[in-house]
């Protein structure tokens, strides 16, 4: 890890010199291998992390849309200036590069969050340290050695493995300037309070318990349709899932058909041709699971669709295996609602009216993703309006934002006070550095002072 970061801190003093342009350029090329190399990336990404290989065409794809963004930098890094701030004197500011940046990345994403993070350090003219999820690795490593490929210097760009000592060792190496971290809540927190202890720059995007509101005028078919995409997509395993349906009104009259739809999703390998839904991540993540669907039925919910019955295929007993699972009746102390359960899991809740609803998403500690399906353009107004979330979709599952805005994720889903990707992005890995010229032509005439300048006041 030491030769790692060394070998970044030696490319940053060069890799800093090279003019914004030919970075795009190298930008322009990486998102060129990218595209030609997706089916060999998604490939890795389903043999390791288990989605579906459609699944894992969109974490690459999503990704990829960052590179591309990141090819705007000539014109997302511009500073700014006044001339004649004071007679004969004018201010501009530079965005410049912080140095070694690190990200650290988790098993749901390996192609997406890392592309977040590097790509858009690098061409700011950062260098980078990478540490993939030590479950899903590979995709990571690959998508490095493309950007080589593309152009990124030997030493600008290095990955190194490992739990939680390479975790510590990021937090702590001097020679890191900024750390992004993607993950849950117990290692963002740690990661966030040791980084900044030691001076760090840390953006951290942590867990989430994602509402969706189903009004009574909203079109039923779409409405249930995208609820199940979006909580069982990827075996739940995303950070904006859909993780909690609160049915308004009338629309409670279709909580079966949400139980019937999610009945026909197809559980299985994510090779394997028509699946839905693959394994999750580790017997672990399986096994806590299994415990907070046990506890909803302790504590008085219903399983109205109980994915624990599910049987895996010959040959695959020893998988990781969670059928869809609905649970009704579900109340805001149970520990189904209260723990972010990062499964195929969908925890449904009835209210009266939308205000109802907004005091229960209100009320939740989280603030990452919610999404309410109305017709009605009033409903979606004061949704929109009143809700205390960074990332809102009306009559839209998963509202993760293209790259030319940011990912902005609030409250409890993060620590750290500036976002992913987007102009957030350029802001967090660089610094601006302003300078004050002065090119007076009687500067013999001046003569000293010793009172406080006053640059925006010319002499009588």
């Amino acid at each position: 890890m030491d030769e790692a970061t060394e070998n970044c801190e030696k490319a940053f003093k060069e890799w800093r010199e090279v003019s914004v342009s030919n970075r795009m350029r190298v930008m322009l090329k990486y998102q060129q291998l990218i595209r030609e190399n997706t089916t060999e990336i998604q490939h890795l990404i389903t043999e390791e992390q288990g989605k579906t290989l459609e699944d894992a065409k969109g974490d690459v794809f999503r990704g990829l849309e960052i590179v591309e963004h990141a090819c705007s930098a000539p014109s997302l890094i511009m500073g700014e200036t006044v001339e004649n701030v004071s007679t004969h004197m004018d201010t501009y500011s530079y965005r410049q590069p912080l140095g070694v940046c690190a990200g650290i990345c988790p098993f749901n994403f390996p192609a997406m969050v890392p592309l977040w993070m590097f790509p858009l350090a690098l061409v700011t003219g950062n260098s980078f340290l990478l540490k993939p999820s030590e479950r899903d690795p590979s995709a990571a490593v690959h998508m490095a050695k493309l950007a080589h490929d593309a152009g990124v210097p030997a030493g600008a760009l290095n990955v190194i493995h490992g739990a939680k000592e390479a975790v510590n060792y990021i937090c702590d190496a001097p020679a890191i300037k900024a750390i992004s971290f993607v993950g849950g809540n117990q290692a963002g927190e740690y990661i966030h309070a040791r980084g900044t202890g030691n001076g760090k720059r840390v953006q951290a995007n942590l867990g989430a318990k994602n509402h969706a509101v189903i009004m009574e005028d909203a079109s039923k078919d779409h409405a249930v349709n995208s609820i199940i995409g979006a909580s069982m997509g990827a075996a739940g395993q995303r950070c904006m899932a859909l993780s909690v349906a609160i049915f308004v009104g009338k629309s409670q009259e279709w909580i079966n058909d949400v139980v019937e739809k999610a009945k026909t999703l197809m559980v299985g390998p994510g090779k394997q041709a028509g699946v839905d839904v693959g394994p999750m991540i580790s017997p672990f993540a399986k096994n806590r699971a299994l415990d907070l669907i046990q506890s909803a039925a302790e504590q008085g919910a219903t399983i109205a669709l109980d994915g624990r019955e599910y049987t895996p295929a010959a040959g695959y007993e020893k998988g990781n295996w969670l059928g869809p699972t609905v649970i009704t009746n579900v109340t805001t102390d149970m520990r189904c609602y209260t723990e972010e359960i990062f499964g195929p899991v969908l925890c449904v809740m009835s209210a009266e009216t939308l205000d109802d609803a907004l005091k229960i998403i209100n009320s939740n500690p989280y603030g990452n993703g919610t999404a309410i399906f109305t017709s009605s353009g009033a409903a979606a107004r004061k949704f929109q309006h009143d809700v205390d979330v960074g990332q809102i979709g009306i009559n839209v599952p998963v509202p993760v934002p293209l790259p030319m805005f940011s990912f902005t994720g609030s409250r409890a889903s993060i620590r750290g006070d500036i976002n992913f990707y987007g102009k957030q992005a350029i802001q967090f890995y660089t610094y601006w550095k302003t300078i004050t010229s002065n090119w007076n032509p009687a500067f013999a005439n001046t003569g000293a002072s010793v009172n406080m300048p006053i640059l925006g006041q010319d002499k009588k």
